[in-house]
């Protein structure tokens, strides 16, 4: 898969099919609209590919919003090779771009730099500065810019559209294994272990300590997780939140990785959430906490 920084696609992409989207989580219903556009490039032996936003659009109006993401851009290339697509195209969302009208965006973007031939959005799609155009717009502009504008059905689980939106309510909420199913993969948080206060340490439970950064928040407390990283893949146990007893500030994931007990600081680790656990809570001393971490490690081995 060729990764572009800007939509300037070499002659071998150009006249393809192309996806457009935000793709936060890269969920069944994303995967749906990527499965659909290959299968229209294959149908004309043409080339597929996905184009994206980055930063997060919503995050670049709205710069109070953190704790967003389903996945962070370094996950999302990674997840979308799986889907052995031609070509990733990430547009840089800054303030030129959003100044674009919605039809320099399909006439400089879509029309001049991709040639694109078919276009797969979803039916809220909004494009162009202050989110003008709409899937009518795209509509409007398909004989005069040559592309087809396919709009792609949402996918439902239990009545329920399954979405970006959707999923980020079910992290928030705990609902991990639910999450995983829409997801088809665990949801994890990908980060560089920091140093902390070494409290878990002194009470035989040593942890690494990972910062969120724009992922959304999950319900806070505790979950079975694996943990991965380029020289192991182990079962572990994690920790979300400010821990209580100690009267801490900082939101932080703090994860016991089952058979490691060395130093891991600057060390990249996928954090895989499997099932929670149990809610955060504050305990009156270190007894009550080691008696309470003891239980929860029964928990999720089992």
């Amino acid at each position: 898969m060729k990764i572009y920084k800007n939509p300037n696609l070499n002659h071998k992409h150009c006249n393809g099919v192309i996806a457009i989207g935000n793709f936060d989580g890269l969920h069944l219903g994303h995967q749906k609209v990527i499965s659909e556009a290959k299968q229209t490039a294959k149908k004309n032996g043409i080339p597929c590919g996905v184009m994206t936003f980055e930063p997060v659009p919503v995050m670049f109006f709205n710069k109070k919003i953190k704790y967003h993401r389903i996945n962070s851009l370094e996950q999302k290339k990674s997840q979308l090779k799986n889907f052995k697509l031609d070509f990733f195209i990430q547009i840089k969302f800054d303030k030129r771009f959003s100044s674009l009208s919605a039809e320099d965006f399909i006439k400089n973007i879509v029309f001049k730099k991709t040639k694109c031939k078919y276009l797969y959005v979803s039916k809220n799609f909004k494009f162009g500065h202050k989110r003008q155009g709409n899937i009518g717009t795209l509509k409007k502009f398909e004989k005069k810019y040559g592309f087809k504008n396919i709009i792609t059905k949402p996918l439902k689980k239990n009545n329920k559209i399954i979405s970006s939106t959707f999923i980020r309510k079910k992290i928030r909420l705990g609902k991990i294994v639910e999450v995983n199913k829409l997801l088809d993969r665990n949801w994890t948080v990908t980060g560089k272990v920091i140093k902390g206060q070494k409290r878990g340490r002194k009470i035989g439970f040593p942890t690494c300590n990972l910062k969120l950064d724009n992922y959304v928040i999950p319900k806070l407390g505790v979950y079975a997780v694996k943990v991965k990283s380029k020289n192991f893949n182990k079962k572990g146990i994690a920790n979300v939140g400010y821990r209580p007893t100690f009267n801490g500030q900082n939101l932080l994931l703090e994860t016991n990785i089952f058979g490691i007990n060395k130093n891991l600081y600057n060390t990249v680790i996928n954090v895989s959430f499997k099932k929670f656990i149990r809610s955060e809570k504050k305990f009156e001393n270190l007894k009550y906490l080691k008696k309470q971490i003891k239980q929860d490690l029964k928990q999720a081995k089992k």
